[in-house]
């Protein structure tokens, strides 16, 4: 056993930062299962059992002019996916009362391309008004870059979180993305806090980035102090320039959520796309500091089913209230 290890859960659990340092020294210890286990006691002393339950509704699909590596998404890649300009306020109410019944707390909706427009605002304001009237569910927008006057004005469409991932940390950033800048995402979230939403931020495992390229990313987002952090996987998809990458082993996916615990254990941890790739083993990362999962379907690729997921939720002794 590692004292090295539970001499920094132990610190954790007192209240004590992780710094860099000692997150590399955590990073290259080869006892992986303590780790991991530290870390959903860290999970359990500052959430306890709750689990938090987001979904998302892909509103505008496909024809983005940004050039993120990873996006099936961007016009620069050719990945066949379905591409629409909105989707129909029929058909996001009948999803987004399906998530209700289901007990999810939060519903995003989602818009590829740069920023959304005045004309496609509008739009989503309808759609936002059918949910909030027919459902429960805490509403969350994703819809790119922000200016003040649009900030204000999603925070008056009822939203009340918003969602601009980093992907990536300050130094790994310009791999992935050339069209838009890191700092450009930073000041999306800053404008977002000011007109008084929350804060959902995180990133993408998997792109070829290291483990201190990882932490360095939780120790920015921690830096900006975002409510939840979704981590994803990703899913290579064919046509995108990182289709071709291997994914990565659940044991080095453990440790990496187990890291983001450690640095941040305030934040709803939240495993979003690509843990469908790991069948079985997805769960496993609720055992390593996650809580909180997006369920359902993915922008462009397919979840597990909702209640396959609130049984091992479940079983694993989480609760939804």
């Amino acid at each position: 056993m590692s004292e090295f290890i539970e001499k920094v859960v132990t610190a954790i659990l007192q209240g004590d930062r992780l710094d860099r340092e000692t997150a590399l020294r955590l990073a290259a210890e080869p006892e992986a299962e303590q780790l991991w286990q530290g870390a959903d006691r860290i999970r359990k002393h500052v959430h306890g059992s709750r689990f938090s339950l987001c979904a998302i509704i892909n509103a505008r699909s496909g024809r983005c002019s940004e050039d993120c590596r990873f996006c099936a998404q961007s016009a620069r890649h050719r990945s066949g996916i379905d591409e629409y300009d909105s989707i129909a306020p029929t058909e996001a109410l009948r999803l987004a009362e399906e998530n209700d019944r289901y007990g999810v707390h939060r519903l995003s909706l989602v818009t590829s391309g740069r920023s959304a427009d005045e004309a496609l605002l509008a739009q989503l304001a309808r759609i936002y008004q059918k949910i909030s009237n027919n459902c429960r569910l805490k509403l969350c927008g994703s819809l790119g870059l922000l200016t003040p006057d649009k900030a204000r004005l999603i925070r008056k469409m009822g939203v009340s979180r918003y969602h601009c991932n980093l992907e990536g940390s300050r130094h790994f950033f310009p791999r992935v993305c050339t069209t838009h800048t890191w700092e450009e995402k930073v000041e999306t979230l800053r404008l977002a806090r000011e007109a008084g939403l929350s804060l959902c931020s995180g990133g993408i495992i998997g792109m070829g980035e290291d483990m201190a390229d990882r932490i360095d990313l939780a120790l920015e987002l921690r830096e900006l102090k975002v409510d939840s952090i979704p981590l994803n996987i990703l899913t290579p998809i064919p046509g995108t320039p990182l289709g071709d990458l291997q994914p990565l082993a659940v044991e080095e996916i453990l440790t990496t959520i187990a890291l983001f615990r450690c640095i941040y254990p305030e934040a709803v941890l939240r495993i979003a796309g690509g843990r469908q790739q790991l069948a079985s083993d997805q769960y496993r990362c609720f055992t390593a500091g996650a809580n909180g999962a997006m369920v359902g379907n993915y922008l462009t690729t397919s979840g597990s089913a909702i209640e396959d997921d609130l049984r091992n939720f479940t079983a694993l002794g989480f609760s939804f209230g």
